[in-house]
């Protein structure tokens, strides 16, 4: 047991459950106002993402012991599983937002897309590392795995869910570009891409989604409409300054900013914790994000290089798209903050693919701490051997 505690990665162990902590705190700061309006108790979000933060503990645990190699032997199962529930959920799912993405039983609600970034970070993994032969390779190497890919994402923009989407297209260029293609397929892949894009965007183009990239760039034309959510994130962050306004008493949480308690968290946080605060948090991402890259390259087995590779590059594409739109730098389309946002989903897949992080990195140590116990016993018996070679005698001879 003491063993296995020292092989445990304590900065993928630690920072996110310290992030989660965090969002919890801000989740009630955040939510209270709205909650009691809604005709709930004040701790009515806050309640229900600790629930989910001790279901995703659970199974942060579990995956930090459970080998990650065996997900492979279990990777028709899990794509079964994704595609099965992506299809359910445009028949059986309830409208969330304009999206058909939510499963809801009772008082649980579940968004199968997030189950999918994971599912498809585990598939492309796992396809690429025994594609590593011929990656060179377009027909044979590169393109069979993306047609499942593009199943996935175009189950996903049927929702519509188009923030989702784009995430994980994104996730899957950083594990392909990471398993070694050819810059003369990443054009490739792009250009199909692009003509894809133009066919369907007829089909995918709302008023909505036109005011939302009006809005984002050109808030002030339209400061009731358009842009009257980004105009109160301005102020949030605006007015929060260095140090911020303190802890609980943000102006913005009181009906003017809508949805503070999930994709525009970060401008609750500028408001009250101010600069310092945000950088805090930031600054966290970003060690998961770091640590995750680290752990990639010491990995042995193309499978954790891509899994760890998938796994990060998921945290860091997300938290830099929630704060490009709360910002202005992107369009607002729903992403939440990682480990901090109110989100079920969201933190579960998040802390139980902390747990897969967590074991690559136990077996990076597990393999490194064998590599030097057997570079020491090689120049035990070298040392021995030249000792003999020269007439010497140990005293247990």
């Amino acid at each position: 047991m003491i063993k296995r505690l020292k092989d445990y990665d304590f900065t993928l162990m630690i920072t996110p459950i310290l992030l989660t902590a965090f969002g919890l705190v801000m989740i009630y700061s955040a939510s209270m106002v709205i909650a009691v309006v809604e005709g709930n108790e004040s701790t009515h979000y806050l309640t229900r993402q600790a629930l989910w933060f001790g279901i995703g503990m659970v199974g942060f645990v579990f995956c930090s012991v459970f080998p990650y190699k065996y997900y492979q032997r279990l990777m028709k199962i899990i794509i079964f599983c994704v595609i099965l529930l992506l299809i359910g959920v445009l028949f059986f799912g309830i409208t969330v937002n304009n999206a058909r993405s939510w499963f809801v039983v009772g008082p649980i609600s579940l968004q199968p897309a997030e189950f999918a970034k994971l599912g498809l970070i585990l598939y492309l993994a796992s396809v690429y590392s025994k594609k590593q032969a011929y990656i060179s390779e377009f027909n044979k190497g590169v393109l069979p795995p993306l047609i499942l890919t593009g199943v996935i994402l175009g189950l996903i923009v049927m929702q519509p869910d188009i923030g989702t989407a784009a995430i994980i297209f994104l996730i899957a260029c950083a594990v392909i570009f990471s398993a070694g293609i050819r810059f003369k397929h990443l054009f490739i892949l792009i250009f199909i891409g692009v003509v894809i894009f133009a066919i369907a965007a007829p089909n995918m183009i709302t008023d909505t989604r036109i005011a939302r990239f009006t809005g984002a760039y050109q808030p002030f034309q339209a400061p009731e409409t358009g842009g009257y959510q980004l105009i109160q994130s301005y102020l949030a962050i605006g007015g929060g300054g260095l140090t911020g306004e303190g802890l609980g008493q943000s102006v913005q949480k009181l009906g003017y900013l809508m949805e503070a308690h999930t994709d525009f968290i970060m401008a609750i946080i500028a408001e009250e914790l101010g600069f310092i605060g945000v950088i805090i948090v930031i600054g966290l991402l970003a060690a998961i994000v770091l640590r995750g890259i680290f752990i990639s390259r010491k990995t042995r087995d193309s499978f954790g290089a891509l899994l760890a590779i998938g796994i990060s590059s998921m945290v860091g594409i997300q938290a830099f798209i929630n704060l490009g739109a709360i910002s202005g730098l992107l369009p607002i389309t729903g992403v939440p903050l990682p480990f901090v946002s109110y989100g079920g989903s969201s933190l579960l897949v998040l802390l139980i693919s902390m747990g897969i992080l967590n074991n690559i990195a136990m077996t990076v140590k597990k393999q490194e701490r064998e590599s030097e116990a057997e570079q020491e016993n090689s120049q035990s018996i070298s040392e021995r051997n030249k000792f003999n070679s020269r007439g010497g005698k140990s005293w247990l001879s």
